[in-house]
């Protein structure tokens, strides 16, 4: 039997894998398990329930805070905000817990429900497994007085705000910023915060109708973002997607700043400023080769994790850390938020440009992107990469090959039968080959018989 969540919660097609009842029935198992404290403290559990736009997003949430609230659970319902403003506000005004209705940076048709513990942090592993296992269980049964309520979370958006712009230390003032908040959960609160801030800001992707999220706009399409910036004269552009938990950048000469080059930045503004715990950065195995050099020419050290926020943020509590990240812009500051935050990342960006003067182009300078080549080979027995001697003879002949200018990397999918071929090197054509000739012999030696 497959396990219900995912690497990041529930995910599904909304109306067919995510439905009303079953929305309701893992909220009915949420209340179980996350209410139980309060239960034994004998006071009412309290949750916030919030969405991205999305239009599946209504009833979905709907059926979530009815579900929370038949169990006894008194529900905040902060309607549209980000993932991140989520996160915080369940800390902000300690809530037993919180939950999301969002499915990031996917289309439309998609959604999903995610869950914050107390404090605003993602469940471990063993927390979900309880929460499923209890959708089989008998909900609870209060009657009278013991229901739940739902209310409105009137001021959820200004108190992230305050948030938002209590994290920095210089004005924005002579910056002009371009951003696409994605037609998703940014689209209010991102251009109020640059705007408070004190930036000029030119808005794209602010327009939601509930079936336009990340179509052709937000982190995953940056064309038209690179037109923006170019036509209009921004110092950067800031990409967001449908709930906000990355960031991607342009610099004003339209340039794609990734995630990696952002950790880059800001580890260094950090480290000068006496802000990175240990001079440590955290990111994933998949970060750039790029990243791991510049950061040794620096004096900053690289803990490197599993791909996943999560994992980011395990590192990250179990260390005391401060900054870590994904390439793909989920950036996570531990001083001032429990997830990645693709809003903040942005200001913090622009206060190091306004803090040192220096463009986006100039600042991204100090990591040298290596070429990267990503070569999926789908069909594949997966789990039959670890032990096998044929490739992890080649992969040892390629990393000498490379030496220290390169890197090789194999990994199975976590939910597909596929093996992800990613190879470095200084120079393009050389990390293509290397990485067609891994990728043939992963499909000869692991195929799966028909």
């Amino acid at each position: 039997m497959s396990r219900l969540f995912g690497t990041d919660g529930v995910r599904g097609l909304a109306g067919l894998d995510i439905t009303a009842e079953s929305a309701l029935a893992l909220a009915q198992g949420a209340a179980l398990v996350l209410g139980r404290t309060a239960r034994q403290e004998s006071r009412r559990p309290v949750a916030v329930v919030a969405r991205d736009p999305r239009i599946s997003g209504e009833f979905i949430a709907a059926a979530v805070s009815a579900g929370l609230a038949s169990s006894g659970v008194d529900v905040l319902d902060a309607g549209v905000i980000t993932t991140p403003a989520a996160a915080y506000l369940v800390q902000d005004i300690d809530a037993d817990f919180g939950v999301m209705v969002s499915a990031s940076h996917n289309p439309a048709p998609d959604n999903g429900i995610k869950f914050f513990a107390r404090g605003g942090r993602k469940l471990p592993d063993a927390v979900e497994d309880q929460i499923e296992a209890a959708i089989a269980e008998p909900p609870l049964r209060p009657i009278g007085a013991e229901v739940g309520t739902i209310r409105r979370f009137a001021d959820a958006e200004d108190r992230y705000l305050v948030h938002l712009l209590g994290t920095l230390d210089v004005s924005l003032e002579g910056l002009h910023v371009a951003l696409d908040c994605a037609h998703g959960a940014a689209a209010g609160v991102s251009p109020r915060a640059f705007a408070d801030a004190g930036a000029k800001v030119t808005v794209m992707g602010n327009d939601p109708d509930g079936l336009n999220i990340n179509r052709e706009v937000g982190s995953t399409h940056l064309e038209q973002l690179r037109e923006l910036v170019l036509s209009s004269g921004a110092d950067l552009g800031i990409a967001h997607d449908g709930d906000a938990d990355r960031c991607l950048a342009i610099d004003a000469d339209g340039n794609v700043v990734d995630g990696d080059q952002i950790m880059a930045i800001l580890a260094l503004s950090g480290k000068r400023r006496g802000r990175l715990t240990d001079d440590t950065l955290v990111a994933t195995v998949m970060s750039n080769l790029g990243l791991r050099v510049a950061m040794e020419q620096h004096g900053i050290h690289l803990v490197q994790t599993a791909v996943g926020d999560r994992y980011v943020l395990e590192a990250l509590g179990e260390y005391g850390l401060a900054l870590g990240g994904e390439q793909s812009g989920h950036i996570i500051f531990s001083r001032y938020a429990t997830t990645g935050d693709g809003i903040l990342t942005g200001l913090q960006i622009a206060a190091e440009m306004a803090r040192t003067g220096k463009p986006l182009g100039e600042l991204a300078a100090v990591m040298e992107v290596y070429p990267q080549v990503l070569v999926n080979v789908p069909g594949v027995d997966r789990l039959g990469l670890r032990g096998n001697q044929p490739i992890a003879d080649a992969v040892a002949r390629a990393e000498a090959e490379l030496g220290s200018n390169g890197r090789v990397l194999l990994r199975p999918s976590g939910t597909e039968k596929m093996v992800r071929v990613m190879v470095e090197a200084h120079e393009r054509h050389i990390a293509q080959s290397i990485a067609e000739e891994l990728a043939e012999l992963v499909r000869s030696e692991l195929a799966v018989s028909a």
